[in-house]
């Protein structure tokens, strides 16, 4: 599943960092992002799928 968000974070930044942390400030960001550049809307949503999954396996999140 992980893999599929970070799949999806790729092609379609906004919708894998939805699919991670819902409706937020980080999926918020991140379609300010993606309208600047589908390039840094990339990068920053495998950043928080990325993120989101340790922080959530810490149990900081």
């Amino acid at each position: 599943m992980k893999l599929l968000r970070i799949i999806l974070g790729i092609l379609l930044p906004p919708l894998g960092v939805f699919l991670t942390t819902g409706i937020s400030t980080a999926f918020l960001i991140n379609i300010m992002l993606t309208v600047l550049g589908w390039i840094p809307g990339s990068i920053h949503a495998v950043w928080v799928i990325t993120k989101y999954g340790e922080q959530t396996a810490e149990g900081t999140y």
